[in-house]
């Protein structure tokens, strides 16, 4: 297939790629139900470089892409022609001598970076709730998983990045300022933009020695409230949890009379990490301090690490202070007319929820309106991370985004051409 003006873009790419590493669009190559044009998979540095200097030339609109397993998330792209391919562009490129950091093509995944460095007692304090993400793609996306409660989000573990930009020119950025002092560094930036910016080649974390031992301890909940009860008393107890996480089903038990002497729906469960003898002596006493039916256990509950939603529900992520998350799931559950599934991190405030897919996008904006109203005036916010088409295109996916003016000056900055997944980061940017 040629461009609009002749020119031969398969044939160029293939020349930059590989024969087999270039080829016109399929069915499966779309970004949140857009297609593409064409794909490319470079093998090195310089043949990503080759590549995104061929889209600026002809003015191609160029989605990067990992191992696709967040691309039904957020906004369409405006427009798309190239995605580019970040598969071969992986490994582990240097080790800090200290074992201190090290630097991970974008296109590695996760798992195979946490199994490499596990062989030498590390580990990426990272896991993200995406099976089979790559490393490129969390941080495009800023996914965290449980760990984030006591490590932070991957995009902060982050020292060091290299990118290409719009153009093609290859970049290098470690945590400096982007205004000479005062915010946030250009690759915390960089990360959690989706790829409007540029695209992510490789990235330099920081590593820690794994724990010798892990203990889940998992206390059954009826209420919101109740978690909130449960979290700050695990809080006060100074049992430096690694992880708090909540899991309240859509269980129909939750819409009659709490019956004490039944087992409750929802589950709370905290992660402690350490040396074995402190963490079970931590165990034990965090089981006493949740009380009920709260035990230890040396493996995780199964919906440890899974989001609450299915593909073509309508996904949610609900952030608030913590003081009010149990008011944020009440205000949700009132909205909706009933319980619907809420998981994630209650330690920080930071939950996932799901609609079901058969809400049509009125409805769907009626439930945000009425939620994003209470959470307005508790520094909360609820963003639409995924849904069907149809409700995609007719709701206000984001709510009130302070930031939009600062981050409308940072893509003109990167991509003055709205070349890079335009229309893909908040606020349609």
């Amino acid at each position: 297939m040629t461009s609009p003006g002749g020119f031969d873009v398969r044939r160029r790419l293939a020349d930059i790629c590989g024969e087999q590493f270039a080829r016109e669009a399929g069915a499966a190559d779309e970004v949140a139900g857009v297609p593409a044009r064409w794909v490319a998979a470079p093998g090195t540095v310089e043949a990503a470089s080759a590549v995104l200097s061929l889209a600026a030339d002809h003015d191609l609109a160029v989605v990067p892409r990992g191992a696709a397993t967040k691309l039904d998330w957020g906004a369409p792209p405006a427009r798309l022609d190239l995605i580019v391919d970040t598969g071969r562009l992986a490994g582990i490129w240097h080790r800090d001598p200290g074992e201190l950091s090290v630097e991970v093509g974008a296109g590695t995944p996760v798992r195979a970076v946490q199994a490499a460095l596990g062989q030498r007692g590390h580990r990426l304090a990272c896991d993200p709730r995406s099976i089979g993400a790559t490393i490129g793609g969390v941080l495009a996306a800023d996914e965290a998983g449980p760990l984030r409660h006591r490590f932070g989000t991957p995009c902060e573990q982050v020292i060091g990045v290299s990118y290409i930009d719009a153009e093609g020119r290859l970049h290098h950025a470690d945590g400096w300022s982007m205004r000479g002092g005062a915010g946030p560094g250009l690759n915390q930036v960089l990360c959690g933009s989706q790829g409007a910016l540029a695209l992510l080649v490789s990235a330099t974390l920081r590593t820690q020695a794994a724990p010798s031992a892990r203990v889940w301890v998992s206390r059954s909940v009826w209420t919101p409230l109740e978690v909130h009860d449960l979290v700050r008393q695990a809080l006060a107890a100074s049992v430096a949890p690694s992880a708090i996480e909540v899991d309240l089903p859509a269980h129909r038990a939750l819409l009659i009379p709490r019956q004490r002497s039944r087992q409750g729906p929802g589950t709370v469960a905290l992660l402690l990490e350490g040396a074995q003898a402190e963490v079970l002596e931590r165990a034990e006493q965090l089981v006493g301090v949740l009380g009920g039916d709260a035990r230890a256990l040396d493996t995780p509950p199964r919906w440890w690490h899974r989001y609450p939603f299915e593909p073509g529900e309508v996904a949610l992520r609900l952030t608030v202070p913590i003081s009010d998350l149990h008011a944020a799931i009440y205000a949700l559950r009132d909205a909706v007319g009933g319980p619907i599934p809420v998981r994630g991190a209650a330690g920080i405030g930071v939950v996932q929820a799901s609609l079901p897919a058969s809400l049509g996008a009125e409805r769907v904006a009626a439930i945000l309106s009425a939620v994003r109203g209470v959470l307005l005036f508790r520094g909360g916010t609820c963003v639409v991370t995924s849904a069907p088409p149809a409700v995609r295109q007719a709701i206000d996916l984001w709510g009130p985004v302070a930031a939009l003016p600062t981050l409308r000056e940072v893509k003109e900055r990167f991509d003055p051409h709205r070349r890079m997944a335009p229309g893909r980061w908040i606020g349609g940017l």
